[in-house]
């Protein structure tokens, strides 16, 4: 592999799963609009903190941060905020970050989207959907390995501190005893009572069951205690 790194690119697509679209599980998403980032927004206000920082890890093709950027957007037309939003999106895997950079999609990723925001936040280029780059720009994308001993956060976001992770349907595909080493990045990387959205199957191993508690099932979602 070391003489020929091109293979391990190869064997990391074959090994990871990309099935992504936007709002994909339509009632985390709510709950998260409704409930989640309001909450945290409050706090910011009576901590005078106006900066909003988010991981959204084993991204894909970029549906989930982009979608999280449209929430944050229509959040802030709603409430006339001014917030300096940092949307950090990860994956190992190359080739799909750059289709994520490109932000061009088929009906197939945008099905789920309400017609108002598609209407505000894409270009319709006949079959395929072009994302404005007022969304795009929320998103810096960087490849990063989950199991990398080396650190615990993108080296982009320079810290951790982040107020919500998304780490979804990524667990699944690991044995618990690596589970336990990502969940160790997650909880290190959070902000104290910053949220944990994981997928449906998922839930924490170990000793981090007593670091998180469950604020909702519709995800389900996670606080930092």
């Amino acid at each position: 592999m070391k003489q020929h790194p091109h293979e391990l690119d190869n064997l990391v697509d074959v090994l990871t799963i990309n099935v992504s679209r936007f709002f994909r599980n339509t009632l985390a998403f709510d709950y998260i609009a409704d409930k989640i980032l309001p909450a945290i927004v409050f706090d910011k206000k009576n901590d005078r903190d106006p900066s909003l920082r988010i991981w959204s890890a084993g991204c894909a093709t970029g549906e989930e941060p982009y979608s999280i950027a449209i929430l944050i957007q229509e959040l802030q037309r709603k409430e006339s905020l001014s917030l300096s939003v940092n949307i950090f999106a990860t994956d190992i895997d190359e080739k799909v970050l750059k289709k994520a950079r490109k932000a061009v999609y088929p009906y197939a990723s945008i099905k789920n989207i309400k017609y108002r925001l598609l209407k505000r936040y894409f270009e319709d280029q006949g079959k395929h959907f072009q994302l404005i780059p007022r969304i795009q720009e929320m998103v810096a994308f960087s490849a990063f390995d989950m199991l990398d001993k080396r650190s615990y956060a993108p080296s982009e976001s320079v810290f951790g501190g982040f107020d919500m992770i998304f780490c979804k349907n990524v667990l699944i595909y690991f044995s618990k005893e690596y589970q336990e080493r990502i969940f160790d990045k997650l909880h290190r990387s959070l902000a104290r009572g910053g949220y944990l959205v994981l997928g449906r199957a998922e839930i924490p191993t170990g000793e981090y069951r007593r670091h998180f508690r469950k604020v909702s099932d519709c995800g389900p979602i996670y606080q930092k205690r």
